[in-house]
């Protein structure tokens, strides 16, 4: 229950948006544990990779800060060291790596095809040493794609594992789901959020949540979480300065989200020149979605600042983001 527009959504990022802080530190605190875990494999299970403990990494929005609720999964990558093992590029694939290993220790040969070492068994021996700890015994432990997905009986979230190396150039090589390996750099989609939040005044951390809470219930076609993310971090990159008031900040995002759609969205990492993977079809829905919700939200505002009127704003704000949101008291 709420009394003005501000207060509405200061209440709704609270409950319904925003993670709960109990289950965030009990979230970091089991992740901690699970990194002890592993970096304990080397020594605990015959020819297990070394690790490269200095290189680890806390990435996905958990770690960047923008997960909404209900907390789903926890990513990690665990850095692997090379042991002797070199990478090369193909000539072929985009994005495709491949990890020489004639020169490896046995650690690496024994997960490797003709001297290539295989993603998938690297991944099959995470899966297969984390079945071996006491603690996860009743847990689902499997493959998934480029990661070993961890799901426990006493938590709500699963974790997703990314075993890695790190290159001399600075970006990681994880798995790409079918074998090989792919090049990746989280650190750099962390430092441009960060970057981002630090310029307005470390208010896009919400802006970014509250607009995944919209994302998620517009019935439009699914975009990724990242590509999202960067629609939301380009749009907040294209101003100098935003809003003090987060309502005028959705409203201003929706104007430019119904035309950036159709746009190509750079790669934070370098790595790709278009992450918009969309199809035109998928774009034009989007658009009419976000211009739909930008005509509300402009509806509530002149509700709100020329009738002051805050109980019809508030119920135009629920239009748009549905029952969780405050009612007028």
């Amino acid at each position: 229950m709420a009394k003005t527009v501000n207060s509405a959504f200061t209440e709704f990022n609270r409950d319904y948006v925003n993670l709960d802080s109990g289950k965030t530190t009990t979230a970091r605190s089991s992740r901690d544990w699970l990194y002890g875990q592993l970096n304990s494999f080397p020594d605990n299970y015959n020819l297990f990779p070394l690790k490269y403990e200095e290189r680890h990494v806390k990435f996905g929005s958990f770690a960047r800060n923008t997960k909404i609720r209900e907390l789903d999964d926890i990513d990690l990558i665990y850095c692997l060291h090379a042991n002797n093992a070199y990478y090369s590029k193909s000539s072929l694939y985009h994005n495709r790596y491949y990890l020489h290993t004639e020169n490896a220790g046995q650690r690496l040969k024994d997960l490797s095809n003709d001297n290539q070492l295989n993603s998938i068994k690297v991944v099959n021996k995470f899966v297969s040493c984390l079945s071996n700890i006491r603690q996860y015994k009743s847990a689902a432990i499997h493959r998934r794609q480029e990661a070993a997905k961890l799901n426990l009986t006493s938590y709500d979230w699963s974790f997703d594992i990314v075993p890695a190396f790190y290159t001399t150039t600075g970006f990681y090589l994880i798995p790409d789901g079918s074998g090989n390996w792919k090049a990746t750099n989280p650190s750099l989609d962390q430092e441009y959020m960060t970057q981002m939040n630090q310029k307005h005044n470390f208010s896009v951390h919400q802006l970014v949540r509250t607009l995944k809470y919209w994302n998620r219930r517009a019935q439009m076609p699914t975009m990724s979480s990242f590509l999202f993310e960067n629609f939301v971090l380009n749009f907040a990159d294209s101003k100098s300065e935003l809003s003090d008031y987060i309502d005028v900040n959705l409203i201003n995002f929706w104007n430019y989200l119904k035309t950036a759609v159709y746009n190509n969205v750079n790669d934070p990492k370098g790595i790709d020149t278009n992450i918009n993977g969309l199809s035109n079809d998928d774009k034009t829905k989007i658009s009419a979605k976000a211009n739909d919700a930008y005509t509300k939200g402009y509806e509530a505002y002149r509700l709100e600042t020329e009738d002051k009127n805050q109980n019809s704003a508030i119920n135009k704000w629920r239009e748009l983001f549905g029952d969780d949101f405050p009612q007028y008291s």
